[in-house]
């Protein structure tokens, strides 16, 4: 099974609400998932993000493949610089 850290669209029209989950891949985008480990809210001015650092790392470390969105945010708040660190000190 394939699993993959995905962004689930939730809110109302033209007011987009996102959760960051992990899903496996053959599920679709609101469809089921695994477990949520943060929220993204695009629309409050800078952006709001809230991640459980502990959870997604983990599932990084599990084989799990972010999107390119998700990839970006964890990037901003520094969470793919300690995955790569914690893989390359072994």
């Amino acid at each position: 099974m394939a699993v993959k850290i995905r962004l689930k669209r939730m809110g109302a029209k033209k007011t987009p609400f996102y959760r960051i989950v992990v899903a496996d891949s053959r599920s679709p985008r609101d469809g089921r998932y695994i477990e949520v480990v943060g929220t993204y809210n695009p629309v409050t001015q800078p952006a709001q993000v809230q991640i459980n650092e502990e959870s997604v790392l983990k599932w990084l470390q599990d084989g799990a493949k972010p999107s390119d969105t998700v990839r970006n945010l964890f990037s901003n708040e520094g969470i793919m610089e300690k995955f790569h660190n914690a893989k390359h000190s072994k």
